[in-house]
């Protein structure tokens, strides 16, 4: 189903709830779709901020960046 934005703003409940029961929602502008409702995959912990793309690789630090800098590295030598 595809709904331009001044309609997906006036029913965003009753398309929410036709996303949840698995229904394709596409919200468009002039004819051109933008977004596509889906919903959250149950059973997912929520923890604080949710990062998605690449910020979910950025979250890993490797072990080395805490490793001792050298007199070298401390002086910009």
């Amino acid at each position: 189903m595809q709904v331009n934005i001044y309609d997906a703003k006036a029913q965003l409940s009753a398309l929410l709830d036709r996303a949840l029961a698995g229904e394709e929602v596409v919200i468009a502008r002039a004819g051109k779709p933008l977004a596509r409702l889906t919903p959250l995959a149950h059973g997912r912990a929520r923890s604080g901020v949710r990062l998605g793309g690449l910020a979910r690789e950025a979250r890993r630090i490797d072990p080395a960046f805490h490793a001792p800098l050298s007199d070298r590295d401390l002086l910009g030598r």
